[in-house]
């Protein structure tokens, strides 16, 4: 059973009005596209607005690169934010968009993509067509496309490096693509950007410093705060203004940061040992800190709620930290399961220094005195192969819960188990909580930081229950859980709003249920 969350299409009439009043806030949701002139804009392009008469709207790019359109040179809609659309949606154009961001066609074809959503080849070419406007192909070719305005714009890497880097097989198939889509050889694509540089590269061992477009207002803080309490020495590194860690990618490994700079920019700094995964590492940081969201329509509806209407003006812009990597994210919630978020801290960091692989050269944080080297030895968290054979030795706790552990990290390694952020979410649900140890907590957490579910709640959350009384709302389970109903699509976005309201609790050697303290 596939269940969809989307909000109402917009009609003609509420698109035209957005790129009338040229609203940023509605960029990387569609793109217009114009007959007269045979381009297509982002809705806050600064150019006269066409006649209705004259004006296509389209979902995607990519749909409307099929329709015969070049993309604009003045407000380069590829440049905009992704749609929140496709978290909203969970159906297979959800999934199936989520996936060829993560380089799935580029890895294994539309023949892997299809298998990977119950579909034959053909009729997922059918299916997005009609839904999106463009087959998986097409799809797939405006990411590269993306990819490759982002390098050529904010690096100074070479073109060669930049058609493999943004998953093209040949150079001159990449330069035949940026001619089609944005009417401009890559070189006079380059030459054209803004005089202020938003990126630089060192060539040396694949590393990328790009600019990440984001929808404002960003809690920026709130996210960092986060990632820092939960940061494992040498796997990842966290300061009031960045976070970085290693990760491993299908070409291998990497080293990635992300931090705000003096202007307020989002930067990723990169190296990896494959540029073929930029595409991958980039959407992976984008969903890790949620900047496809469209955080204006999540704060304005939940401030129609008088009991949330002080967290919203505290905390703008919240945001749901997602998931690097998705089996990663399964053993830490478990591990998670009983025990405070400190502890967590620990046993995770014991498992990542016994069983983690040790990386020298990419870069990255110095864990003895937190100075950036280049030459500095990080860790790779440790395969599920590792955990499944050699978790026991360091893992402490209850019998069971350590083989619940091992179990499923087993299930991920041979593939019994798939984790992916294209799942269809009640059939994960399902299958996580038929792994031994896993309960609702565990199964709905893990949706909402691996699929990036804007709509999950979690009413047996201990913090969560804490903070909602703090708010004047209901603390019982099924209270909790008519009120929070009203708050839909976004029940994700309210828990982490009830997490940041939580008081602070003393310690207390009473523990808990399977119900982390806050969301470890």
């Amino acid at each position: 059973m596939t269940i969809t969350t989307t909000r109402p299409a917009m009609t003609f009439d509420e698109r035209y009005r957005a790129i009338d009043s040229r609203d940023a806030r509605f960029d990387g949701q569609f793109v217009t596209a114009v007959r007269s002139t045979g381009i297509y804009c982002r809705p806050s392009c600064p150019a006269r607005t066409p006649k209705p008469s004259n004006v296509t709207f389209y979902p995607t790019s990519a749909a409307a690169h099929e329709a015969g359109y070049r993309a604009c040179k003045r407000c380069l809609p590829e440049a905009a934010p992704g749609s929140p659309e496709w978290n909203l949606r969970g159906d297979t154009a959800g999934r199936a968009m989520r996936l060829i961001a993560d380089g799935v066609v580029e890895r294994e074809g539309v023949p892997g993509l299809a298998r990977r959503l119950g579909y034959s080849p053909r009729h997922l070419t059918r299916l997005l067509t009609a839904e999106l406007g463009a087959g998986p192909l097409a799809l797939a070719r405006a990411q590269r496309a993306h990819t490759a305005r982002m390098l050529l714009v904010g690096t100074d890497l070479p073109a060669a490096d930049v058609a493999f880097s943004a998953g093209f097989t040949s150079v001159r198939q990449f330069n035949d693509t940026v001619r089609e889509v944005f009417g401009v050889s890559p070189l006079e694509l380059r030459a054209r950007r803004r005089m202020t540089r938003h990126g630089a590269s060192d060539h040396a061992l694949g590393a990328i410093d790009l600019v990440l477009p984001h929808r404002g207002p960003l809690d920026a803080a709130g996210l960092f705060a986060w990632m820092g309490a939960r940061a494992l020495p040498g796997v990842e590194h966290s300061t009031a203004t960045s976070f970085a860690r290693t990760l491993r990618l299908p070409g291998g490994p990497a080293w990635f940061e992300l931090r705000v700079d003096d202007a307020g920019h989002v930067r990723l700094r990169a190296r990896l040992a494959h540029l073929g995964d930029l595409s991958t590492l980039v959407a992976r940081a984008r969903r890790l800190f949620d900047f496809d969201a469209d955080p204006l329509a999540v704060d304005e509806a939940l401030s129609r709620h008088p009991e949330l209407q002080p967290l919203v003006a505290r905390v703008p812009g919240i945001r749901v930290a997602g998931a690097a990597d998705p089996h990663e994210m399964l053993v830490r919630a478990m591990v998670g399961q009983q025990i405070t978020v400190a502890a967590a801290r620990t046993a995770l960091t014991a498992l990542a220094d016994a069983l983690g692989e040790p990386v020298t050269g990419l870069g990255g944080t110095d864990p003895e005195t937190g100075d950036e080297s280049a030459g500095a030895t990080v860790r790779l968290f440790p395969t599920m192969a590792a955990i499944a054979e050699r978790g026991h030795e360091v893992l402490r706790g209850p019998a069971a819960r350590i083989r619940a552990i091992t179990g499923a990290a087993a299930a991920l390694a041979d593939g019994t188990l798939a984790l992916t952020s294209g799942d269809d979410t009640a059939e994960q649900r399902a299958d996580l909580l038929a792994l031994p140890g896993v309960g609702p907590w565990t199964a709905d957490y893990v949706r909402m930081r691996v699929l990036g579910d804007p709509d999950i709640t979690l009413p047996g959350d201990v913090a969560v229950r804490s903070g909602a009384a703090a708010a004047g709302i209901p603390t019982d389970p099924r209270g909790f859980t008519a009120w929070a109903a009203r708050t839909a699509p976004w029940r994700s976005y309210l828990t982490a709003h009830l997490w940041r309201n939580a008081p602070a609790r003393p310690r207390s050697p009473r523990r808990r249920t399977e119900t982390p303290k806050d969301g470890s």
